[in-house]
């Protein structure tokens, strides 16, 4: 049985939104300190990569956070927790609207949406969710999926 069992998409229970949007940047900073943090043994392994294939590997040094990221939430929220580290810490999850548990694939694509939207309205992107139901952003809405507290599902 996993985490995800328990956790139902709460569709009139206002206290399961309450204070979402403050959680969720909150999860972001921890998550991105513990992705940096992965980022470090997964340099040493490129780098020794690079050596074994004569310089080959090195090229992997541009696109290792990226890679290190997607792996570190498409096995954290498309898991059993349906939540990152941080948003198990700040007792959010992430949920699909049509019920269904998020999924490896479902988890990095939620993630590029993320950067995308950042990339477009990096210091607006928390204002979408003041305006919209349950806080949802942009990513939110494009991918039909919602965050929730944990603790109030």
């Amino acid at each position: 049985m996993s985490n995800y069992d328990g956790l139902r998409l709460p569709s009139t229970d206002w206290r399961a939104y309450r204070g979402v949007l403050s959680r969720r940047v909150f999860a972001f900073l921890i998550d991105y300190a513990i992705i940096a943090l992965l980022w470090i043994p997964a340099a040493v392994v490129v780098f020794f990569l690079g050596i074994i294939t004569l310089g080959l590997g090195f090229m992997l040094y541009p696109a290792l956070f990226v890679i290190v990221a997607m792996l570190y939430f498409g096995m954290t929220i498309g898991g059993a927790n349906q939540a990152s580290v941080g948003m198990n810490v700040m007792d959010l999850a992430v949920m699909r609207v049509d019920g269904r548990p998020m999924d490896f694939l479902t988890a990095v694509v939620y993630l590029v949406l993320f950067w995308i939207g950042n990339a477009l309205l990096t210091p607006f992107i928390l204002l979408i969710g003041l305006f919209t139901d349950r806080s949802r952003l942009l990513h939110d809405l494009l991918l039909g999926t919602v965050v929730v507290r944990r603790s109030n599902v």
